[in-house]
């Protein structure tokens, strides 16, 4: 029972990070698009407009991604040159391998 528990943690963890990265990014850069041209708009039915929030949104999330892509690439360099990156907390450290 203990095998299927861990076989079932690791397919969850591996379907997560596929959305996240497989998936998740494209549709984050183009809910920033969105938000993009929703800040050129006005809203036509009355409600209140607000393009200082679109525009806003769209920043955040085109940072998420470029963020995501420079992790990513810094994964890879670092690979490269013999170093491995750890995620102890928030911030990643890049470590020389042992």
């Amino acid at each position: 029972m203990n095998q299927v528990i861990a076989a079932a943690d690791g397919a969850w963890r591996v379907l997560l990070a596929g959305l996240l990265l497989g998936a998740g990014l494209p549709a984050l850069f183009a809910l920033g698009i969105r938000q993009l041209a929703a800040a050129h708009v006005p809203d036509t039915a009355g409600a209140r407009w607000h393009p200082g929030l679109h525009r806003a949104a769209a920043y955040v999330s085109f940072a998420v991604v470029v963020l995501a892509v420079l992790l990513g690439l810094s994964y890879i360099v670092a690979h490269g040159f013999g170093y491995v990156i750890t995620f102890d907390g928030i911030i990643p450290v890049v470590r020389p391998k042992k």
